[in-house]
């Protein structure tokens, strides 16, 4: 798994007009390539009189998958600039769509270009650009004696803290960033003086600096 990546947080959408064309631009975060078809096929449904929905999408670790659709527009102006607006953002796992309503001016290639180009980042930006980052869940177990010391320690610095049980001893579910994973249990143990049992469990994402 990535240790972290941008992505867009939720569906968003912006409309622009550019010489009488309704450019609407749409943004969605997408976990597969079949997400991204659900979505893509959706609008199109949705903006069934439009002149074109024009779509890409980017998923994986490795962007192992990626796809740019002109949807009736010539080849290259609609799709392509789609994708390389996501690429150049940084963004994955994102399924981008720009609906064009026709208004009767001929844009030629590269006003489709720089039109598609515009739109796909007004849906970009509609759907708020945000970043992931993977942590690693940790349950600290202490007895009551040490978890005022520790509960300081761990909000001065500034570690991410999920649940805190209490039954004999307390048990506080601490998620510090997946590559800190293993310092971050070496100064638990050490900070403890090896009185801490420590449970390592499932790494799941967070967004950056919530």
């Amino acid at each position: 798994m990535l240790s972290r990546y941008s992505t867009v947080r939720q569906y968003g959408s912006k409309e622009i007009v550019i010489k009488k064309s309704r450019f609407i631009g749409h943004a969605k975060p997408v976990e597969s390539e079949e997400e991204a078809v659900a979505f893509i096929e959706e609008l199109k449904k949705k903006y069934w009189d439009a002149t074109h929905n024009c779509s890409a999408y980017l998923i994986g670790e490795r962007d192992q998958f990626q796809k740019a659709l002109d949807d009736g527009e010539p080849s290259g102006t609609a799709g392509r600039p789609i994708l390389e607006v996501i690429k150049h953002r940084g963004l994955k796992n994102v399924a981008v769509v720009v609906t064009r309503y026709y208004g009767g001016i001929m844009l030629g290639a590269g006003g489709l270009v720089r039109a598609y180009t515009d739109g796909a980042v007004a849906g970009i930006d509609a759907g708020d650009p945000i970043v992931k980052v993977l942590h690693q869940e940790v349950v600290v177990d202490v007895d009551y004696g040490w978890y005022g010391k520790l509960e300081n320690e761990l909000r001065g610095r500034g570690f991410r803290v999920g649940e805190v049980s209490f039954t004999d001893r307390v048990r506080v579910l601490c998620l510090p960033e997946s590559g800190e994973a293993e310092r971050f249990q070496a100064w638990i143990t050490d900070f403890t003086q090896g009185q801490a049992f420590l449970e390592p469990g499932a790494e799941t994402y967070f967004i950056e600096g919530e």
